[in-house]
């Protein structure tokens, strides 16, 4: 089964693609709203707090039932749905080193989850269903990104 990219890249970009993960759609929805357009040091950084239940993931789009979380509104802790995107995030790192890209300079610039096939669960309880997701990641090397954020960290030191 031959199995595609919804988006196509240039030669300063760099993709990586999983199929059939055991996360929920609606998770990886909600996480990739979150880090998306980042540099990708700051989006592992962000899915690394939120593993370790430092930093709620932020809900704006499936609202119906979870708290409010410190500063934010509604947020979860999406610890093993943002596990698996960070081992995606490693693994289109990865890919980017080998295609020669600068790691300090990459910007998460595509990331989308979408159904994928349901699979049941077996056993005493019948009429159960597993949720697969397939998620899809690009980056994009950014001339000068790891200069910004520098300069960023600096002025905010400075205040």
């Amino acid at each position: 089964m031959k199995t595609g990219y919804s988006f196509q890249t240039k030669e300063n970009m760099a993709k990586t693609s999983f199929r059939n993960i055991n996360i929920s759609t609606k998770h990886a929805i909600e996480i990739f709203d979150y880090i998306r357009g980042r540099p990708l040091s700051t989006a592992k950084r962000l899915l690394q707090q939120s593993i370790d239940k430092k930093r709620a993931i932020p809900i704006k789009r499936f609202t119906n039932g979870p708290g409010h979380k410190p500063g934010i509104s509604s947020g979860r802790y999406h610890v093993k749905a943002c596990s698996m995107i960070l081992k995606a995030l490693n693994a289109v790192e990865a890919n980017a080193k080998n295609k020669g890209l600068a790691v300090q300079d990459l910007r998460l610039t595509y990331a989308v989850a979408q159904k994928a096939g349901k699979q049941w669960h077996y056993g005493r309880k019948r009429r159960a269903l597993f949720k697969n997701t397939h998620i899809e990641l690009g980056v994009e090397e950014v001339k000068g990104l790891s200069s910004k954020s520098s300069s960023s960290k600096s002025s905010k030191k400075g205040n």
